[in-house]
């Protein structure tokens, strides 16, 4: 079988899979585990037969024209590098696994069939984006994927939460998704041609006759889809869907595919300096200011949430200073060890029964109930942390070796003002980083209270996938070297001048975190333990208590009354309430409160647009009820009128009729006599 043939199976197995599961789920519910696994699986392992022959050589390029336009044609056509290749491998991995984590997390879910079929439909999309030689046809995979994202996120569609946050990521990414196709049009205009070669090849040539504006335009619909300033508040929010959907979503599809377009027509955007600027500036922005929300975050999903948002700001601050290895080989690492972040944040979930980390800090023992899910995401802390020898520390690095050459003007590639910013806010994120993934292991892991409840071991299926992808979140870094071929030969080994930066600022951010949360802890251990109704003012008024016992008992609470928590944990002895170690108060001081509210930009979006919209409508629905309908039921009312004059004609009386009859002729020869002598005397 060709090449070309395995790699249009790769998209297609998913489909075809979620066809099935739509149309037997209910009839057949025996078969929907394995139509959502094996299709999955099959996919996985095409992509890696293709990732292989493609082997980092030649450009798999082929295509066949969908439809005459009679003017710019659309093509179904592959064009497969070694960057999409390994993508693609990537997607069929993380779908695969979870796949098979969902089975066992969502036994008991009613609408797991729809849910499964969803999650391959999803993964066919992402991998025909990946897979595709023309934009349109990757269009139609973009947004694919953003309606099943609706879908997805809304699955416990019961709640206002999860209903809010579908209609959030649908609008937010749409308002992105309009300038984005305004311009593709505009750059198959200029280069004649939706094929990427050929706008590659007109690119070359200089034949953009608007780089700045179509890149500007492009560089919308990515921030909107990849969750970058200021079109990144959907992300946080779309943590209401179930677990596994988030590990798929924020590792290996939709969020990643903007970084990935980026990356494939990175010399669109190299051919204007201020575009590529923007992007350095609004990838610094994310960074930041992502890793600083995440320090103040409670619920653990949402905490990795705000860290999906800052590492793909390192991918769009690789692109921004024109290096596209970086970006794809920081977007597989990370895809590896995110997905695994989340898939073991969902063990936790199962085992504590709740979201919140001040109520899994007042839990004792919870490492040694679920073991597994400790061990494997210790190592996945690490690499979000970039720690060597993990994978996050090698991909990082790339990251930054390749902003530091851009600063230094040993590359021509970026302005150097693009390097310095993605170097300065690179390395402090690293910092930040470092400190918030500290702070997540110690408040999940390190608790200290009424002993976690034991539940036996969790289900292989679930426990299973994380020891697979551990694997890579080891393996990958050092697998740089022998994946150089697929990265167009480029090395992407770390300096020494990165390596002190960004090592030494983890290493700070580590140690900072743990030692304000041992001080925490410790002066909360030896405070007088309060009685009565003084107890809640007690534990307000200590300095050591970095979360009030109001805020950490409804974050518990809120967290415990989700459906998700209600479906797939046990039953739970309720948490005691009462204050928990938080360092991140204590390292974001009287920034915690704005860190933790997402620094309100869901309120300036409020404010700047949807009250104004909500104003609009009004005046408009006002306007319809008080000015058109009056005019309608004028109009109405009139006909009414009239039709009850001409009933009160309509008799039966014949005499009445002839008469009538007998007065109107009368008056019509009348009529006539007197135009007749009007007109004979004129």
């Amino acid at each position: 079988m060709s090449t070309t043939t395995l790699a249009v199976l790769v998209p297609l197995l998913p489909f075809l899979g979620a066809v099935a599961g739509l149309l037997l789920g209910r009839g057949a519910p025996g078969f929907v585990r394995p139509l959502a696994v094996l299709p999955t699986l099959g996919a996985a392992v095409l992509a890696v037969l293709v990732a292989v022959r493609q082997g980092g050589g030649a450009t798999i390029d082929t295509a066949t024209e969908l439809t005459p336009t009679g003017s710019v044609p659309i093509e179904l056509s592959l064009n497969i590098d070694g960057f999409a290749a390994l993508v693609a491998v990537l997607v069929g991995v993380v779908a695969t696994c979870v796949q098979l984590y969902s089975t066992a997390y969502l036994r008991e879910d009613p609408r797991y069939p729809s849910y499964a079929a969803l999650v391959s439909l999803f993964t066919s999309a992402m991998l025909l984006v990946v897979y595709s030689g023309d934009l349109m046809v990757l269009l139609v995979g973009w947004e694919v994927m953003g309606i099943c994202s609706y879908f997805l996120v809304g699955h416990y569609w019961e709640t206002e939460a999860a209903r809010s946050a579908s209609l959030k990521a649908f609008l937010v990414t749409k308002l992105g998704d309009v300038p984005f196709l305004i311009g593709l049009f505009a750059l198959a205009t200029d280069a004649g041609s939706f094929r990427i070669t050929k706008i590659l090849d007109t690119v070359a040539a200089g034949g953009l006759d608007h780089p700045t504006l179509i890149a500007l335009l492009l560089l919308a619909g990515v921030a909107g889809k990849s969750a970058q300033f200021p079109l990144h508040t959907w992300l946080p929010d779309a943590m209401a869907g179930p677990t596994p959907v988030s590990a798929l979503i924020h590792a290996a599809t939709m969020v990643a595919a903007g970084v990935y377009f980026i990356a494939r027509l990175l010399p669109v955007f190299a051919a204007s300096r201020a575009a590529l600027v923007v992007m350095a500036v609004m990838a610094a922005i994310t960074m930041i200011g992502s890793a600083l929300a995440a320090l103040a975050q409670d619920d653990i999903k949402r905490v990795l949430a705000y860290s999906t948002v800052g590492q793909l700001g390192y991918m769009t601050g690789a692109l921004a200073v024109g290096d596209r290895g970086a970006a794809v080989y920081h977007l597989l690492s990370h895809g590896a060890f995110k997905a695994l972040l989340f898939l073991g944040a969902g063990v936790i979930i199962h085992a504590a029964g709740t979201n919140s980390l001040a109520a899994m800090s007042r839990m004792d023992c919870l490492a040694k109930r679920i073991p597994d899910a400790f061990w494997t995401m210790t190592l996945a802390l690490l690499a979000l942390a970039a720690i060597p020898p993990f994978a996050g520390f090698f991909s990082k690095e790339a990251v930054l070796v390749a902003a530091e050459q851009t600063a230094l003007g040993h590359t021509d590639s970026a302005p150097s003002s693009a390097g310095w910013l993605i170097l300065v806010a690179g390395v402090l994120t690293a910092l930040l980083t470092a400190a918030y993934a500290t702070r997540l292991w110690l408040m999940a892991f390190r608790g200290r209270g009424a002993a976690a409840p034991d539940h036996g071991k969790e289900p292989v299926a679930m426990t299973g996938v994380l020891w697979l992808l551990a694997v890579p979140t080891v393996g990958l870094g050092l697998a740089a070297g022998p994946l150089g071929d697929w990265f167009d030969g480029q090395q992407l080994t770390p300096t020494v001048a990165t390596s002190v930066l960004g090592t030494g600022a983890a290493l700070i951010g580590v140690l900072l975190t743990y030692g304000l949360w041992q001080r925490a802890t410790a002066r909360l251990a030896t405070a007088p333990a309060p009685v009565g109704p003084a107890a809640a003012a007690a534990a307000t008024d200590t300095p050591a208590v970095t979360a009030t016992v109001s805020a950490a008992t409804a974050a518990a609470e809120s967290a415990a009354e989700t459906p998700e928590v209600a479906e797939v944990t046990h039953e739970h002895p309720a948490v005691p309430a009462g204050p928990a170690p938080d360092p991140g108060r204590a390292l974001l001081g009287p920034l915690h409160r704005h860190a933790a509210d997402g620094f309100h930009l869901d309120a300036v979006y409020d404010s700047l647009f949807v009250r104004p919209v909500r104003g609009a409508a009004s005046l408009v629905r006002f306007l319809d009820r008080e000015v058109v309908d009056t005019y309608v039921r004028g109009a109405g009312t009139g006909t009414r009128l009239l039709g009850s004059l001409v009933r009160r004609a309509q008799t039966g009386n014949v005499q009445t009729y002839l008469s009538a009859l007998l007065a109107g002729a009368v008056v019509l020869a009348i009529a006539t006599a007197v135009l007749a002598n009007v007109n004979a005397g004129s």
